[in-house]
């Protein structure tokens, strides 16, 4: 059921960025330099990320899959730049590229992970 998934994918979204943004603060409360705690909390988010958008939206538990969940991280954060400086040649600012830009990473992020990631069969 792809619309139930969309919204799932969505609200676990918001929970894994919820979840990354408080491991980093802790982080740096505790006093490690922004950049530490930068680096460990995308290593923890992205843990956190897989197993929660595996469990939660495609229901998959499998482990194998995290070096390509991984991979489609790095897949998205390339299409998410791109288009970003695409949107900021034509025109758009900052935020605005950025925001933009977001929206259909958000859409590729959820086409990988069901289609590569988290597909039966695969």
């Amino acid at each position: 059921m792809p619309d139930r998934r969309i919204l799932a994918f969505c609200v676990v979204g918001v929970l894994n960025t919820v979840f990354g943004y408080s491991v980093f603060a802790l982080l740096v409360f505790v006093g490690l330099h922004r950049a530490l705690a930068l680096l460990l909390a995308t290593c923890v988010g992205v843990v956190f990320n897989f197993y929660s958008t595996g469990k939660i939206v495609f229901d998959n538990r499998d482990s194998s899959r995290l070096p390509r969940f991984v991979g489609a991280y790095g897949i998205v954060y390339l299409f998410n730049l791109a288009l970003m400086e695409l949107f900021i040649g034509a025109g758009a600012g900052l935020y605005v590229a950025g925001g933009l830009a977001m929206l259909l990473a958000t859409l590729a992020a959820y086409l990988l992970q069901s289609r590569f990631v988290f597909a039966k069969g695969k």
